[in-house]
């Protein structure tokens, strides 16, 4: 279900009039979505659904209950306030609490696109059929997704903030596999607007890198110079920006945290061509204009040249330590530079070029220690040459080390993520890094 701003804001009013509470705030998030899923050669399954939810929060002496629900009748919304009120005098008193925020001044996103918001499931047969024309001609098996989706979300508060935003996705993700299922390739890309992604180049890079009929060889763990797609940077920064919070740093719980206490705001952490900035007005990774409790989103740095600019700061830590709230984004530009991935591979002596990770988590926060493994497409480097294609690896990887080893970065460009996932899209470039590790082997094409 898609709701205009309207109609999201009526909703909104009935449940705060319901409240009986000392205050209550609301939230309603829902859309259309639309995938087809193809496979050797053919469609496999589509599907089309609508949903959205409410979830209302009472609060009453500094605490807080919630309900959520999934139908917005009179009889549901007063049902919900009800039991949020009744969840919120049986809890303890929340030691973080914080009042619900005002009427807030926000900028604006370019995360909407009317054409893109009305696309029919035929614009996603024309992509797939994009990736099974190329993969027929080259001689490898196709699989993937394409999907379409037109969200949005509206938050309020009994305090006269209303809030209220929608955007529209479209993605293609595309495997392709050679004829002895012994090795694969991937391209993929998410936009806001359709008329910015191409499928057609998807396709061609998919195919080509799956089209390999070479055995895959093995590379012994170890350290070694890798070059990153921007898939692949992207997965690194993404759990990099998910550490950066002031509270753990303040409280000497992250890597960010400084001796003795306090963060390390200021201070030189990463190689100087490291930039992660978050901007609401960026035309490629635009961020939300309304961030989680409706805090603004606001065009800022995290790292610039090198140097920590700042952490996310939730409202009630901001609060306790006298300094500004800064929302969580789901979106970030990475900054690159002028080398191609060719430029990249020629100055390599010895080492990988890598496609994309999955599985990735950290292992250990407070030193940032990721692990993960590669997938679809690891190629191996010698005396700057691509000369073999070869077998997935697990790594485990500091990503201080990481980000303070960088040795060269091509053009930023707009990353993979599936519509529809909270609305994040980051760019990224490749980046070319000396010490990666590698610490075993995998079995896995």
């Amino acid at each position: 279900m898609f709701l205009s701003s309207d109609d999201a804001k009526a909703i909104a009013d009935k449940v705060l009039a319901y409240s009986k509470a000392d205050a209550c705030t609301v939230q309603i998030e829902g859309g259309l979505d639309q995938s087809l899923r193809f496979a050797r050669g053919g469609a496999t399954t589509n599907l089309a659904s609508a949903e959205a939810s409410l979830r209302v929060s009472s609060h009453i002496g500094r605490r807080i209950g919630s309900c959520s629900i999934s139908h917005f009748d009179d009889e549901a919304l007063a049902a919900a306030v009800a039991r949020s009120e009744e969840i919120a005098r049986m809890l303890p008193v929340d030691p973080d609490y914080v009042a619900p925020l005002g009427p807030q001044n926000y900028g604006f996103s370019n995360r909407y696109d009317e054409a893109t918001a009305n696309l029919h499931l035929d614009a996603l047969a024309d992509a797939a059929a994009r990736v099974i024309k190329e993969g027929a001609r080259i001689g490898v098996d196709t699989f993937g997704c394409a999907t379409t989706a037109r969200r949005f979300e509206a938050f309020a508060t009994s305090a006269s903030l209303f809030a209220y935003e929608r955007r529209s996705e479209i993605d293609l993700s595309a495997t392709a596999r050679n004829r002895a299922d012994a090795w694969s390739g991937w391209a993929g890309a998410h936009q806001f607007s359709a008329d910015r992604l191409d499928a057609e180049q998807i396709a061609r890079v998919a195919c080509f890198k799956g089209a390999h009929d070479a055995t895959p060889v093995d590379l012994e763990p170890g350290a070694y110079t890798v070059i990153l797609e921007p898939d692949a940077t992207t997965e690194l920064a993404f759990w990099l920006m998910r550490t950066m919070e002031a509270r753990a740093a303040d409280e000497g719980r992250s890597s960010f945290a400084r001796p003795g206490g306090g963060a390390l705001i200021g201070e030189k952490l990463f190689d100087e061509k490291l930039t992660i900035r978050v901007d609401p007005a960026d035309p490629l990774a635009p961020e939300a204009a309304v961030g989680f409790e409706g805090l603004p989103h606001r065009a800022r740095a995290f790292v610039e040249n090198g140097v920590l600019t700042t952490l996310y700061r939730s409202r009630a830590w901001a609060q306790k330590t006298g300094s500004e709230p800064i929302p969580f984004a789901r979106n970030f530009v990475m900054s690159g530079g002028d080398a191609s991935i060719d430029d990249m591979v020629r100055s390599v002596r010895r080492g990988v070029l890598v496609t994309r990770f999955w599985y990735t988590n950290i292992v250990e926060r407070k030193n940032l220690l990721l692990t993960g493994l590669t997938r679809d497409g690891n190629f191996l480097i010698e005396n700057g040459r691509i000369v073999a294609p070869m077998r997935n690896m697990r790594f485990n990887q500091r990503l201080g080390d990481l980000f303070s080893n960088i040795k060269a970065l091509g053009p930023t460009r707009r990353t993979w993520r599936a519509a529809g996932d909270g609305g994040g899209a980051p760019a990224a470039p490749a980046m070319l890094v000396e010490g990666f590790n590698f610490s075993s082997k995998s079995s896995g094409i």
